[in-house]
């Protein structure tokens, strides 16, 4: 009957960003500028993948379907995030707030696993390199890509429905920039230990399952480097793996950075500056770290523009 004194929760404020206010236009148009090239790079990579028949393989399978991710993904929160630079009550309905942490979750668990997808196509490629073609079938590929959409899906189904079923009455401030479940359980007012067991338990497996299958595939990867006699020969071995694992140190190195650390050691205005790090410019690197560091994908870009030019004349 207490509950029914209190008045139940049908939006949601964010504090946002802590940030000068001689800053606001210059860190708007940063922010802009970071989510246009993350626009123009996934995009330009899917199209890219799509048209040049060159890069019709499992890798560039993978790649189209980590920018398609890195893509949603941003969009989750950076275009509000941006909206709400201008804006003096940063309001989000109870529903939207719901949406937005089921995106987040749903992409953010699919990239880890897409990453990890990747390892072992990178694995298949360099320690069975004449069984290539027919390990890595289509079949495969396929399914190497639904499976971390349906671990995804599971994981951001478990987080949200065990979150937004609790009852929110109190305080609605979330102290961050989007909907992330941490801020967003402090304001439940009900015993919550069993929802935060679970999410660290699903988000925990993600991770470890995810991290670990990327462990072992480069493990392999770099036994098989190893015994490659000549200089040369390995380094073409490393170069075809670097983009991925360039990819991967900086995503779960910053996954680590804000989730594993003990949560004292920094504030909270630290966590909001590393999670847009992770929400805005991760997104935009991956594209710009698989054409600069990839041959092939420089190669297609070159075929793609010479095209281009020879159609016009």
């Amino acid at each position: 009957m207490a509950s029914e004194n209190y008045t139940r929760v049908t939006e949601f404020i964010f504090r946002g960003l802590s940030y000068n206010p001689h800053l606001q236009v210059f860190l708007f148009l940063l922010f802009l500028s970071f989510y246009i090239i993350n626009l123009t790079g996934n995009l330009g990579m899917i199209f890219l993948i799509q048209i040049d028949s060159h890069l019709h393989t499992p890798m560039y399978f993978f790649l189209s379907h980590l920018s398609f991710v890195d893509l949603c993904f941003s969009s989750v929160v950076s275009p509000r995030m941006l909206a709400d630079f201008f804006v003096k009550r940063k309001a989000i309905s109870f529903l939207g707030c719901a949406l937005q942490q089921w995106f987040f979750g749903f992409f953010v668990a699919a990239e880890c696993f897409l990453l990890a997808s990747m390892a072992y196509d990178r694995y298949v490629a360099i320690c069975n390199p004449l069984l290539y073609s027919v390990a890595m079938s289509q079949r495969l590929c396929i399914q190497l890509v639904v499976g971390p959409y349906v671990i995804g899906f599971v994981n951001t189904m478990t987080h949200t429905t065990n979150a937004f079923r609790l009852p929110f009455c109190g305080p609605n401030v979330i102290n961050h920039f989007f909907c992330d479940m941490s801020p967003l359980l402090s304001l439940v007012c009900a015993d919550t230990r069993i929802t935060e067991l679970v999410v660290f338990v699903v988000a925990g497996a993600v991770g470890v399952f995810s991290g670990l299958s990327i462990l072992i595939s480069y493990v392999y990867i770099l036994v098989a480097i190893l015994k490659i006699r000549s200089a040369d020969g390995r380094c073409k071995a490393f170069s075809t793996c670097s983009s991925h694992l360039t990819a991967v140190s900086i995503l779960y190195g910053t996954l680590f950075f804000i989730y594993v650390r003990p949560s004292a050691s920094f504030s909270l205005d630290v966590n909001k500056v590393v999670s847009v790090f992770y929400t805005a410019v991760i997104p935009m690197l991956n594209p710009l770290i698989y054409s600069l560091r990839n041959k092939e994908v420089k190669d297609a870009i070159r075929r793609t523009v010479a095209k281009r030019k020879f159609g016009r004349a």
